[in-house]
């Protein structure tokens, strides 16, 4: 057995913790260690996921401090490369694992199959990465997760294109596209 205890058993552990209050001084003493060494092995899964394409493993080797190729960095590519979740530790915080997961809405991960697949109530936590507006395979991401009562954020990717295309337009003005951009990401 594991000496790791998943996030969601640390909702348990915080139970424990309440009922210390109905201890002897002593005998609560010695639970409160016991339950402080069990928080320290506490292992939090966070799933990067998003349509195919997004900049999913990019996003998990910039988190992690790896530049592509190196040792140990995420595949990327600009075909569908993430065939299966692929776990990555982070670098300064050995109980958190990111997972790199494969596309929604691919040829291999449809999005009506993408949740069982991907093994989704195994994370404890979500990253949406999308590369361009929000869209239909974002929203189902966000409904599936918030019906599973867990939380997400939602990154956007890619804003160097938007810029890079932005830019060619006469009256082009970069804080205007970045509160465009951020707008677009809050409406929905």
């Amino acid at each position: 057995m594991s000496d790791h205890i998943t996030f969601s058993e640390a909702a348990e552990v915080m139970k424990d913790i309440q009922a210390l209050s109905k201890l002897p001084t002593d005998e609560a003493a010695t639970a409160a260690r016991e339950i402080a060494d069990r928080l320290n092995n506490v292992t939090l899964d966070i799933a990067v996921t998003g349509r195919t394409g997004a900049g999913k493993s990019m996003f998990v080797n910039a988190i992690r401090g790896v530049r592509e190729g190196e040792s140990g960095a995420a595949e990327t590519g600009v075909t569908e490369t993430t065939m299966e979740p692929s776990m990555y530790p982070h670098p300064r915080m050995p109980n958190v694992r990111l997972w790199d997961l494969p596309g929604i809405g691919g040829i291999k991960f449809e999005t009506k199959t993408y949740f069982k697949k991907i093994k989704f109530d195994r994370y404890d936590f979500f990253i949406i990465v999308s590369s361009e507006r929000f869209g239909e395979n974002d929203l189902k991401l966000a409904q599936e997760i918030q019906k599973r009562k867990k939380l997400f954020y939602f990154v956007r990717s890619k804003i160097d294109n938007d810029v890079r295309a932005e830019g060619r337009k006469p009256k082009f003005n970069l804080e205007e596209l970045l509160a465009k951009i951020r707008e677009d990401c809050r409406k929905t």
